[in-house]
Formats: structure tokens, sequence, C-alpha cells
């Protein structure tokens, strides 16, 4: 028999729990926030996802039956289960917003590594300066520069949490939320999360992705 079901607020305790009791494996770079990097990785996703779209639109790039199959099983695999709610879904805990984004950046690497793509590098690059049309690799490489941001909040969160178990007694950072401790140690984070939840979630998001590819 499975679990049964537990209300939300007992849900909610279990994943800040989960935070804090640094039930992952330990980052192997300093947990940080950097603006400028998040940046980059959403334009590129932005530009390799048009790209591929106008290689497509332009009929430069024919999917594969595969490939339309990737696309919608990327979509299932991802589902945000967010009821339909427009984001930045500010009322869910910051570990169930994180994973998303989390979870596409597993999914697109189960999917190249299915179907034989390489997933490139390519942030801060220009897909203009392809010698070629774009592709399926293409497309997830960008998706992916992005979705790789989820792994990278992931270890910020849990290094967050380490340093709350280890302030002094007294200490405001002992007695604060991960929410309020990563917002006031990383101004930023909460608009780029925001921005991020954008991107994959939502009316003409990446929950639509089938879609763009007609």
């Amino acid at each position: 028999m499975g679990a049964a079901p537990f209300p939300e607020g007992m849900r909610a305790a279990r994943e800040q729990q989960a935070i804090l009791s640094g039930m992952t494996t330990a980052p192997s770079r300093p947990a940080c926030h950097d603006p400028a990097d998040f940046a980059s990785r959403l334009a590129t996703a932005e530009d390799w996802f048009s790209a591929a779209i106008g290689a497509q639109q332009d009929g430069e790039w024919v999917l594969t039956e595969t490939e339309r199959r990737v696309l919608d099983d990327l979509v299932a695999a991802t589902n945000p289960l967010h009821g339909g709610a427009l984001p930045p879904h500010t009322g869910e805990s910051l570990y169930v917003r994180v994973g998303r984004i989390r979870n596409w950046a597993g999914a697109l690497r189960l999917a190249a590594r299915a179907g034989g793509w390489e997933l490139s590098p390519v942030t801060g690059t220009d897909p203009r300066a392809l010698a070629r049309p774009a592709g399926m690799a293409d497309l997830l490489s960008g998706i992916y520069a992005l979705a790789e941001q989820g792994d990278r909040w992931q270890e910020l969160l849990l290094g967050t949490a380490r340093m709350m178990n280890a302030a002094a007694p007294g200490d405001p950072l002992r007695d604060s939320t991960p929410e309020q401790a990563i917002n006031d140690l990383h101004p930023r984070f909460r608009a780029d999360l925001a921005a991020a939840e954008g991107f994959f979630t939502g009316p003409g998001s990446l929950d639509d992705l089938p879609q763009f590819f007609y």
C-alpha cells in the first residue's frame, strides 16, 4: 500500500526539514547566486529556443517522430503540478519552486542520453553563429543552460541551511526561514527565480513546448 496523503502544512514542514537537515550531498563549490550568470543563462535559453523554433518554421529543421515524442515526454516528465496557477509561484515553498526547475535539468539529461544528443555548454553564445540550422541538440542545450540553474539553486538552499544551523544563538539568521535568509543574503534571488519560472511554466512557456513545433 502507498503512503497516506498528508495535509499541505505537514508537506511544507517536511520539505523545510529536508532542506535544514542537509539530506543530499554537500555542494562542491560555495553556495551563491550570481545575478550576471543567471541573466546570461536566461538570455541564452531564450535565444536558442527561438533559433530552434525559427529553424523548424522555416523548414530548415524537420523534426523526426522520435524528436516529437521526446518533446511530449519532456513536458509530461516535468509537469509542474501547479493547478493552473500563473508564475511566480510565491505561495509555495522554495523547495518546490526550485525543484520544478531542477526537474527540467534531470529530464533534459535523460532525453539527451536516450536520443544520443549532446548537451553543449552554450551559455553566453549566440545561435546565429551556427554554420548550420539549429536542431534538437541545440534546443535541448539552450533549455539546459537555464534548467541547470535549478541544480545551483538547490546547492544554495542547502548551503544557506548549513549557515543557519551554524549561526550562533541570538543571530537573526538562526531564527529566519530559508526564504528570508536567502532573500537577505541574495537580494536578486527572488526576482531571478520568478523570471525562471516564467520561462518554464505558464502560458507561452515550456509548458506548451510541443505546440511551438507544429
